[in-house]
C-alpha cells in the first residue's frame, strides 16, 4: 500500500505542474480568447480537430463553447467523414480535405494532438496556414515537435505523459468556455 500512495502522490505532483496556468499560459490563453470573441463578432466558427482522445477534447469544447459561451463551433468527430475522406484521401490528408470544404475566411482553426507529428494535423496546419486562417495549436513533449512550429498560438504541455498532456489541453480549454459563459462577451 506505501508504493501506491507514494505513487499517487508523485502523480498528483507531476499533474498540478503540467495544469498549471502560468503567467505565459495564462497570455496565451488571454489572446485565444481574443481570437474566439473577434470569430464571435464577425458572425464566423471555430472548427476544431484532434485524433483519439483529442478528438473527445475537441467533441467537448466544441459542444460546450457552442452551447454555454455561445461562439459557433464544430469539430469533425464522424465516422462517416473521417471513413470516407480517409478512403479517398489517405489517412494523412483526410482533416485537410475536410477543412477545404468547411473552412471558410476568417474561421479559427484548433488543433490538439499530444505529439504534434501526427501527418493528418500537419498537412491541416499547412492548410491552414496557406488559406491565411488563424490556427492555435495544442501539443505536448515539450513543444518539440513539428505542429507546435506553425500556429499563431502554440500551447504546449511539458510532459512525455499521453494523460498529463491530454487532461492539461482539455483542462485549459474548457477554462475558456467557462469565462466565455460567465462574461458572455
Amino acid at each position: 500500500m506505501k508504493k501506491i500512495e507514494l505513487y499517487l502522490e508523485k502523480y498528483n505532483n507531476e499533474f498540478l505542474k503540467c495544469i498549471f496556468i502560468d503567467k505565459k499560459v495564462r497570455s496565451k490563453l488571454k489572446n485565444l480568447y481574443e481570437l474566439l470573441l473577434k470569430v464571435k463578432k464577425n458572425n464566423k466558427k471555430v472548427i476544431i480537430a484532434g485524433n483519439g482522445g483529442s478528438a473527445a477534447i475537441a467533441s467537448h469544447f466544441s459542444v460546450d463553447m457552442t452551447k454555454n459561451g455561445k461562439i459557433k463551433t464544430i469539430n469533425f468527430n464522424e465516422s462517416d467523414l473521417i471513413t470516407c475522406f480517409a478512403n479517398d484521401y489517405g489517412y494523412e490528408n483526410w482533416l485537410k480535405n475536410a477543412l477545404k470544404f468547411y473552412l471558410d475566411e476568417k474561421d479559427l482553426v484548433i488543433l490538439i494532438s499530444s505529439s504534434g507529428n501526427s501527418k493528418n494535423m500537419i498537412n491541416a496546419a499547412n492548410f491552414v496556414k496557406k488559406k491565411n486562417n488563424e490556427l492555435i495549436t495544442f501539443t505536448g513533449f515539450n513543444g518539440k515537435n513539428k505542429l507546435s512550429k506553425i500556429g499563431k498560438l502554440n500551447f504546449t504541455v511539458n510532459s512525455k505523459s499521453y494523460n498529463f498532456i491530454e487532461n492539461t489541453h482539455q483542462y485549459w480549454l474548457l477554462s475558456l468556455v467557462d469565462f466565455a459563459a460567465k462574461f458572455k462577451n
